[in-house]
């Protein structure tokens, strides 16, 4: 394991398991709490489980005790395109597997289990079923090290793909990009599964400057550009990432699924807890 992967793995686990984020902020929701009492409040405590009726009567706050909660069932699955072999700041599949460890860890935290996969023109099982920090290694020294180059996605197919593969009614994080979205359908796979969409982009990519005479390689189809990057071709280009981004933007509202854009300069955790507030 590099040392940049083992920088991003001791940075997101003390960012999880540290005593600032601690006992009162957790990136998933799970369903099927039992109310079974009340107690009196101890430091450390959720504060939002203090039921604040009680409390004032007997002037010292209480709160309320559940039964465990219900398992979340997770899937963290980052889309990983030559598209995502880019940065200015960092590569967005360096940002992709921050995020995904984030997350695998706030599974952990929260005592969930997680699946992760990688998807472009299929679905591949990246780690199993697991509450493990293993699990969560394994996944990120997949995703960081995995060759994007080359690799297109099929959105079809990785919609069809999930619809199988995930049995059981799940949270599916999809990571990705989102450039070129004529052919996403998230309507089925959200009737089954709550869906958040987790953008990833660098500022560049939608606010290029001119540079002029350059030679650029895309390393999704690598077809070669050779030619002047001027004003009148950056306007074309940012009318069609307005317009794919407002098509897409749509979609996810008609589907009613939730969703985050994290630039390659920014620090994802506080718009991750703020996407899942």
């Amino acid at each position: 394991m590099n040392n940049s992967l083992k920088k991003i793995l001791i940075k997101t686990r003390r960012q999880i398991f540290s005593e600032n984020i601690g006992n009162n902020s957790s990136l998933l929701k799970g369903e099927g709490y039992d109310f079974l009492e009340l107690k009196e409040y101890e430091y450390g405590e959720d504060i939002k489980n203090i039921d604040w009726v009680i409390s004032a009567k007997f002037k010292k706050p209480y709160v309320k005790v559940f039964h465990a909660q219900r398992e979340l069932n997770i899937s963290i699955v980052p889309i990983l395109t030559g598209s995502v072999h880019f940065g200015t700041k960092k590569f967005k599949q360096e940002l992709i597997t921050e995020i995904c460890s984030i997350l695998g860890y706030s599974c952990i935290k929260q005592n969930d289990p997680f699946t992760s996969f990688i998807a472009n023109e299929n679905v591949n099982l990246c780690t199993k079923k697991s509450k493990r920090h293993f699990a969560v290694n394994k996944m990120a020294e997949e995703i960081y090290n995995y060759n994007s180059v080359g690799k297109q996605q099929d959105f079809k197919k990785i919609t069809e793909e999930l619809l199988l593969k995930i049995k059981k009614k799940s949270t599916i994080f999809l990571i990705g990009d989102f450039f070129d979205i004529k052919n996403l359908d998230l309507k089925v796979l959200s009737k089954k599964h709550e869906i958040v969409i987790i953008i990833v982009r660098d500022r560049f990519e939608e606010k290029p400057e001119a540079l002029g005479n350059v030679n650029l390689v895309d390393p999704t189809t690598n077809y070669n550009f050779d030619g002047n990057l001027n004003s009148s071709l950056i306007k074309k280009y940012e009318q069609e990432v307005k317009q794919n981004d407002h098509l897409f933007f749509e979609h996810l509202q008609k589907c009613a699924i939730k969703s985050i854009k994290i630039y390659t300069h920014e620090e994802p955790l506080a718009k991750l807890l703020r996407l899942m507030q």
